[in-house]
């Protein structure tokens, strides 16, 4: 019997008597009509309305999962699916299972991941807020296109289809809403084949309000797609504001600059010299979550990292760290000569900090740089016995 299900329809179940049958019944009638060998598992997240009852009654397969959550439900369901191919939609009725032919077809060509697209399909009305359909989705959306490349156009379609193989690949962890933003996201990144078909969205028949939280689930969302893109979270920022506190001090290194009434003297060298320490941190912090990301599996590897960390090995960053660290405290021997010549008496600050603040942001970024070549030379000590910096 389990070689034989092709297909697993599951549907995650949290309360939901009032439209539950209905969609398990669709599913059937698409089973029937198209000659399906399949099974429908609801995935119950703990409904106390007799939602169990009603899946058993019908010949659906309930899998009890105890973890509260949008993905939590559909991980358990879809762990249980016997299936070669999963199609997962929302027990609300918003969906149309009889509708499931399309994402099968494109499932048996090839695609590892066919996602629905409502605004391809027809969104009726009442079936989504204003907010959700011209801010929410499309916005969301735009991010994972520029931050993963994902080719779809509705990233937040609750009925999907997938192959057992590739979902297993993908190592979906989100126990929230974000699970549709994790399994796009992480198809993208392992290059699998996506497509879309379009699916229409209708009001739900539930007569309480639905689980989704507009402002708490598209935050954990975009939270989601920021903590798996280090390049826009930490990268790009850090380089942006590096290279603003270097172009900043380098111009005030020489003297004051006016700008119409506005003079900008010390004061903004002490912010730029700031800013120089917090952008590379924040590269730093880039490169870390990079390095852990591909190691862990969470990120497929990088052509770029590799060829770069071939060639930048431990020592390299100490020879880089240590020549910093020398440049700097050659800037403090010379300022103190120079407070010296001035019998370590009144001092005027215009030129007495640009001559500490440049030997102590180069002195910091030297301990700083050492600090990061070992840590990462522990991170890369598996990595075919070198290490790397």
């Amino acid at each position: 019997m389990q070689k034989a299900v092709e297909v697993s329809i599951v549907m995650p179940c949290l309360n939901e008597a009032e439209t539950l049958a209905t969609c398990i019944q669709k599913a059937q009638r698409a089973i029937d009509r198209d000659g399906l060998a399949a099974e429908i598992i609801v995935a119950d997240n703990g409904s106390t309305d007799g939602s169990q009852v009603i899946a058993r009654e019908l010949g659906a397969r309930v899998v009890p999962v105890e973890r509260r959550g949008y993905g939590s439900a559909l991980i358990g369901g879809i762990d249980a699916a016997r299936g070669r191919f999963v199609i997962m939609g929302d027990a609300d009725d918003s969906y149309d299972f009889t509708a499931i032919a399309p994402m099968i077809d494109k499932l048996r060509a090839g695609s590892d991941l066919v996602v629905g697209n409502r605004f391809m399909g027809g969104i009726e009305a009442g079936a989504m807020p204003w907010s959700h359909r011209w801010v929410g989705n499309p916005v969301l959306t735009l991010i994972s296109r520029i931050f993963f490349h994902t080719p779809v156009g509705d990233m937040h379609c609750g009925l999907r289809g997938f192959r057992k193989d590739a979902y297993e690949r993908m190592r979906l962890r989100a126990t929230g809403m974000e699970f549709a933003s994790e399994m796009v996201i992480k198809a993208s990144l392992k290059r699998m084949h996506i497509a879309e078909v379009p699916v229409t969205l209708r009001p739900d028949g539930r007569s309480r309000p639905p689980h989704l939280r507009t402002w708490r689930d598209g935050w954990r969302h975009l939270r989601f797609m920021l903590l798996f893109s280090p390049r826009w979270l930490f990268l790009y920022p850090g380089i942006a504001v590096f290279a603003a506190g270097l172009i900043v001090g380098g111009a005030l290194e020489i003297g004051p600059v006016k700008i119409g009434s506005i003079a900008f003297d010390i004061h903004t060298l002490l912010l730029a010299g700031f800013a120089c320490l917090i952008g590379y941190q924040l590269v730093v912090f880039a490169v870390f979550t990079k390095v852990f990301a591909m190691r862990e599996g969470f990120h497929p590897p990088n052509a770029t990292y590799r060829a770069w960390f071939r060639y930048v090995k431990l020592e390299t960053g100490l020879a880089i760290g240590a020549l910093m660290l020398v440049l700097g405290l050659a800037g403090i021997i010379i300022a103190v000569i120079s407070w010296q010549a001035a019998g370590f008496g009144s001092l005027d600050p215009r030129l007495t900090m640009r001559e500490i603040i440049p030997a102590a942001v180069l002195l910091t970024l030297g301990v700083q740089t050492i600090s990061v070549s070992f840590f990462l030379s522990i991170l890369g000590m598996d990595d075919e016995g070198d290490q790397v910096a």
